[in-house]
């Protein structure tokens, strides 16, 4: 159990990597991050990666809100409950283990605007 939450941990941490942007060194966030604390920086990863789960909740709703009840809960009226249950805890599972890409480039911003207000204050 414990190297799951390893595994888990590194690809987290790789989707929010400096290295490049569009296959080239990114030197604007190499040098922001510089600026901005680490707690900061924890801080806005997190709130990237909970943007990226909520967009994707949003996207798994629609895509799963023309579907009647099949399988084994049949059309009852928890099968709604349980499906947004369901879509909630895959948009958490995807934004964690790297997302669509979403959380990178809030990231990116976030920690872009704090190191400029971080600079000017």
């Amino acid at each position: 159990m414990q190297t799951g939450m390893v595994n888990t941990a590194r690809v987290a941490s790789s989707a929010f990597s400096v290295e490049s942007r569009n296959g080239r060194p990114d030197f604007d966030l190499a040098a922001a991050l510089q600026k901005v604390p680490p707690k900061q920086q924890a801080k806005a990863q997190k709130t990237a990666t909970d943007f990226e789960a909520m967009f994707l909740n949003s996207m798994f709703s629609q895509m799963t809100s023309g579907l009647k009840g099949e399988g084994p809960f049949g059309d009852t009226p928890g099968t709604g409950v349980w499906r947004s249950m369901l879509t909630e805890q895959y948009s958490k599972n995807f934004a964690s283990a790297g997302g669509v890409g979403v959380a990178t480039e809030i990231y990116r911003t976030l920690i872009m605007q704090q190191a400029k207000t971080i600079r000017t204050a």
